[in-house]
């Protein structure tokens, strides 16, 4: 069913689990994490970036999230959410469409910039209820991309952080520390960084970048106060593993469906997995909700 994020996440950092946020791109993928939090009994966040928004439109993954939620996954939770959005006009159409939280990342641009466009994606989205995700740091990197290490990998700068979370009026708080997009070797959570930031600031904290960071890792940085772990290249890459080797070896199929298929059982893994790994798995009460 579909749900506000503040009732997700709340009872996340209230019970002191993570919830998953994860990346879809096309029917298959929003099938996969219904499925997965329907075996998992666990709260899902289902986010989208400008560029899938750009390859489906929006109003046909607002329907589409809409309809798997109520009819798939009725048994529990899912929020819908905007990731990265980069422009005032994408996150207000977001939030037209009824996402219940948008993510509006300006985080390349100076801090007194990056405040004032916050600030201002705050007031139109409390004014209808919904929550803001900002962000301090460049979180580099690539969606999807594997392997290697990234010659920089940069950090924020703790005293920004902290201005931005007390003055910028954010719901969740996102900030560069240690992680990347894609999945690179020389990842890493700086612990101490986090700590600090959960110590002075009282927004839920989002991880971004985790598909490239060990479990053992993940699980400290739950311990530590992280509240949201954003997903998107582990989905990538299981469902176009799975897309290749099943064309491959079933090159004189004429049935898109036979061969998009196994890509949702490939998505549900992936992300039952991650729910067991958040502690997100059994918090739901199928007959009670969350």
């Amino acid at each position: 069913m579909l749900v506000h994020i503040k009732e997700i996440v709340t009872k996340a950092k209230k019970d002191g689990y993570a919830v998953g946020a994860f990346n879809i791109h096309n029917l298959e993928s929003v099938l996969g994490v219904a499925q997965a939090a329907v075996r998992a009994k666990s709260p899902a966040i289902i986010q989208v970036s400008e560029s899938a928004i750009k390859y489906m439109g929006l109003k046909p993954i607002t329907h589409i999230v809409s309809t798997v939620a109520k009819n798939v996954a009725a048994s529990v939770p899912i929020a819908l959410h905007l990731d990265h959005g980069k422009s005032l006009k994408s996150v207000i159409e977001c939030i037209n469409a009824g996402f219940t939280s948008v993510h509006i990342d300006a985080s390349d641009l100076p801090l007194d910039e990056n405040i004032s466009l916050t600030k201002k994606v705050v007031e139109i989205a409390h004014a209808k209820n919904v929550w803001v995700q900002g962000e301090v740091g460049v979180i580099t990197g690539g969606h999807g991309n594997i392997g290697g290490r990234l010659e920089d990998i940069p950090l924020a700068d703790l005293g920004e952080v902290i201005k931005f979370a007390k003055v910028s009026g954010v719901d969740t708080l996102a900030a560069g520390i240690g992680t990347a997009h894609g999945v690179y070797k020389n990842e890493d959570i700086k612990f101490k960084m986090l700590k600090e930031i959960k110590k002075k600031a009282k927004q839920p904290f989002v991880l971004h970048g985790a598909s490239g960071i060990n479990d053992a890792k993940i699980k400290r940085a739950i311990k530590e106060g992280v509240n949201i772990i954003n997903i998107g290249s582990d989905i990538k890459i299981a469902f176009c593993r799975t897309l290749i080797h099943t064309c491959d070896a079933n090159r004189k199929e004429t049935d898109p469906r036979n061969l998009l298929r196994p890509t949702i059982k490939a998505v549900e893994e992936v992300v039952f997995k991650k729910m067991k790994l958040f502690g997100s798995a059994n918090r739901v009460n199928i007959q009670n909700k969350i």
